[in-house]
């Protein structure tokens, strides 16, 4: 397992690989790749049942991920101050420690649990169902999940989402696309953030980004917005209106929708 951030291994799934778990002993005693591929397994089996949750609630499940600092939570309190009386919206919180950002999002008059990882660099679907319990889903229409800040190990677990969400700042470099393909590939939309900063910043080109990202064979969305000016906010919005509106179309007929997930994220934390 990665013997630097520990990131397949979390509390909340320790109890599968330890003394009388259910993975506690390999078939060799010590084979990390076949504990890694049991602990993933055992991710997208919580994963489905969670999104089952989800599903027979009618949620739309929306997992943004990004590298730290690049605005998830200037996103989500502008989208809640925008669909607040119109949605009702619910978050999920994932950092290593504090609950700062849980805390900014209660303010504005919604539920927000935190959970705070340790050393784990992801959420995983343990820990979102133990979030669930405090929780109660028939009083949403759309959960956001703010995974920890991190550019490859979130795009490689599945909480039981239904979409993601790639956020690339633009104080970041337009070439981070092309840097960290992982998670761009798994996204659904992407968010060019941090807009209004793009007069002081002369490096970063979003055409530049867009074809780093679209040479990556992805034709998803690319909306360049500011949480801060609320420019390009309308894009964003008319998105998760569409989305969310597919959300109940699904429900009415028993579907589902899936993420995409990179397991090559996962992979890098594994020994030969």
């Amino acid at each position: 397992m990665c013997d630097t951030c520990g990131c397949n291994v979390t509390e909340s799934n320790r109890h599968l690989i330890e003394e009388d778990g259910k993975h506690a002993h390999t078939q060799d005693g010590s084979n990390a790749v076949e504990v890694l591929e049991n602990l993933l397994s055992e991710n997208d089996r919580q994963a489905a049942h969670n999104r089952h949750h989800f599903d027979s609630h009618g949620v739309l499940t929306i997992n943004l991920m990004s590298s730290p600092g690049s605005g998830k939570t200037s996103l989500l309190e502008a989208t809640v101050q925008a669909l607040g009386g119109e949605y009702r919206i619910g978050v999920i919180e994932g950092d290593l420690e504090t609950e700062n950002d849980a805390e900014r999002l209660r303010r504005l008059g919604i539920e927000a649990v935190q959970i705070t990882t340790g050393t784990a660099c992801h959420l995983d679907a343990h820990m979102v169902h133990n979030a669930l319990h405090d929780l109660n889903l028939s009083r949403f229409d759309i959960l956001f999940i703010e995974n920890v800040g991190n550019l490859v190990c979130p795009a490689s677990f599945d909480l039981g989402q239904h979409l993601n969400v790639a956020l690339l700042s633009v104080t970041e470099g337009d070439d981070k696309p092309a840097k960290y393909p992982v998670l761009f590939r798994t996204a659904d939309n992407i968010v060019i953030s941090k807009a209004d900063l793009l007069r002081y910043l002369d490096d970063f080109s979003p055409e530049r980004a867009e074809t780093a990202i679209r040479n990556l064979a992805t034709e998803v969305p690319i909306i360049t917005l500011s949480a801060k000016s609320g420019s390009g906010l309308d894009e964003w919005l008319d998105w998760l209106h569409s989305e969310a509106n597919k959300q109940l179309e699904r429900v009415v007929l028993g579907e589902t929708l899936t993420p995409k997930i990179q397991l090559e994220g996962a992979k890098l934390h594994s020994h030969n």
